[in-house]
């Protein structure tokens, strides 16, 4: 009698899909970083020039002056974003407001818009020609703010990183344990010593992750210094200088090194952060109550609505001059900066490749991420491939989109390299927007999985039940939740995004957001605002009809989970 197998056939197909995504996972994210850092110790030329780019950076006050532009920048708008986030979160997971759902939805709409849109938007407010320069048309008493330099900058990064900080604390808020603030009324703690006691305490691991992400983000932002900043330089618009401007790839290098330094200490604080926060939550831990505090909510309703105010405001100005004849002259409405034909954007082409790229990136993302959140979370074999396939994950989370971009020029356009033929393709670009956005999808989709009853797979397994009956029959059709929001996550990013791709699109093949940055180098400004606003309005769609799909989907999913 033959003796039966160790493996199945199926036991085998996953084994070498564990080998082939871990391998793939290497090709599309660490050998290209390996490329960007081998540049930055190579001369123009191409010969090895040890620290010597480093050293040059350092050595010419330009450059280091920019470096300090960025610290500035970045610390002063994590302050604020990080602040006003805080009370708006607290506002409403803490207060009995009204109104909550409006204050919600309002806090994602800088998420919906390239950051570039941020800085048109500050323009026409607050430029020469702007609505609270010239009292709204002469209306007001104007006031005059200096826009162009870290003014406008830091203005347009507490707007972009205001919401990924509301993010973490409305989050954090909701996990805070009860019990806490009974013990404290028991000991006659009035509410200050209650919210400085209990409240920040609670809240310290989700402050310190805020912290770190409104800091990376604003640190490694390109969007905003490029619309706004004037001639205050920061490290993101030195790279592109240096890349586009002067063709020095090993400078380029460098300072996209230094971009990412912070980067990665935010990655790893976040990490262990995120590990702490997870141990704060105990099976007895009671949600929080909200009492009764008229006065309390009055001060916050006002609080949020004028938060609120200032998100809306630039956006709806934004919308108003794309659609004016001419600024602020000739105020008669039309669409014929929707035209885009006689601008930088050459037609309404870039905004269709935009849509192009993002379904692709949509579909594609999300069957990668979740196959390999899968192999990685459910797989019994090959436990080292994984850990290095989870570690490869995360590791997107470190990299700002400019890093990205660079290190897949090295490594792509390389002669020697036989996927040398994607480079200069649309496909170079999904690939980009996979990699930059892969890993909170990833999270996404293992923490869907982790919720997944174990036992689906052990069945499986005592029947002899392929693995790839089981992912199509069960572990799909549960976790289609995360699956929809997986693809919008992927799909409104792409949208938006300019710093990964904008050194990875063809001459003949624009992007949306990249054509904003085209548009407002040229002066045309209204076009530009035209483009972000077609945008926004095809992410709000996009978003609109994932709430609809994952809301159906969910009363069924739970139904079918109810079931026993």
């Amino acid at each position: 009698m033959k003796l039966r197998q160790r493996w199945s056939n199926a036991d085998l197909l996953q084994i070498g899909l564990i080998i082939a995504t871990t391998l793939a996972l290497l090709l599309a994210i660490l050998f290209p970083l390996w490329s960007l850092f081998s540049k930055a110790f190579e001369n123009r030329d191409g010969s090895f020039a040890g620290i010597g780019n480093f050293a040059k950076y350092f050595t010419s006050p330009a450059l280091v002056q920019s470096l300090t532009n960025t610290l500035f920048i970045s610390s002063v708008s994590t302050v604020i974003a990080v602040t006003l986030a805080f009370f708006y979160a607290f506002g409403i997971s803490r207060t009995g407001m009204r109104g909550k759902g409006y204050f919600k939805y309002v806090a994602m709409l800088p998420l919906f818009a390239p950051t570039m849109m941020h800085g048109i938007s500050l323009t026409y407010l607050f430029g020469n020609q702007g609505l609270v320069t010239n009292g709204f048309f002469g209306a007001l008493p104007g006031i005059k703010l200096p826009l162009y330099g870290p003014f406008g900058i830091i203005v347009s990064e507490v707007i972009y990183t205001f919401p990924q900080a509301y993010l973490i604390f409305i989050t954090t808020l909701a996990i805070t344990d009860y019990r806490l603030y009974e013990a404290a009324d028991s000991l006659g703690a009035h509410s200050l010593r209650k919210f400085i006691t209990v409240t920040l305490p609670s809240v310290k691991y989700g402050l310190i992750s805020a912290i770190f992400v409104c800091f990376t983000a604003s640190f490694t932002d390109f969007g905003a210094p490029q619309a706004v900043g004037g001639q205050f330089n920061v490290l993101a618009t030195d790279i592109y200088k240096q890349v586009i401007g002067q063709q020095n790839m090993s400078m380029g290098a460098t300072v996209g090194i230094l971009l990412t330094l912070p980067a990665i200490i935010a990655f790893v604080v976040d990490r262990i952060v995120d590990r702490k926060q997870r141990s704060m939550l105990s099976a007895k831990s009671t949600p929080y109550r909200t009492r009764e505090g008229k006065w309390r909510d009055r001060v916050f309703t006002l609080f949020c609505l004028a938060i609120s105010v200032a998100i809306l405001l630039p956006l709806a100005t934004t919308v108003f001059a794309s659609m004016v004849n001419v600024w602020p002259y000739d105020l008669t409405l039309g669409f014929k900066h929707f035209d885009f034909s006689d601008v930088a954007a050459g037609g309404l082409q870039p905004y269709l490749n935009s849509l192009k790229v993002s379904f692709l990136t949509a579909i594609i993302g999300t069957i990668i991420t979740f196959v390999i959140a899968y192999l990685i979370e459910k797989s019994r074999f090959l436990g080292g491939f994984r850990q290095v396939g989870y570690f490869l994950s995360l590791l997107p989370l470190a990299l700002p989109g400019m890093v990205i971009g660079l290190a897949y020029i090295f490594f792509f356009n390389h002669p020697n390299n036989p996927l040398n033929g994607l480079y200069g393709t649309m496909w170079i670009i999904v690939l980009a927007n996979v990699v930059h956005f892969y890993s909170v999808p990833f999270i996404t989709a293992t923490s869907s999985l982790k919720k997944l009853d174990k036992e689906f797979e052990l069945v499986s397994e005592s029947m002899r039940v392929p693995f790839y009956r089981t992912f199509l029959k069960v572990t799909v059709p549960l976790s289609l939740p995360a699956i929809i929001e997986i693809a919008g996550y992927f799909f409104v990013n792409s949208m938006v995004t300019v710093s990964a791709v904008v050194f990875l699109r063809a001459a003949d093949f624009n992007l949306a957001a990249v054509s904003i940055v085209s548009m407002d180098d040229a002066g045309d400004t209204a076009a530009a605002a035209a483009m972000a606003v077609l945008i926004v309005a095809s992410n709000i769609a996009v978003k609109s009809l994932y709430e609809a799909f994952v809301r159906k989907l969910k009363q069924r999913t739970n139904r079918w989970q109810n079931m026993k």
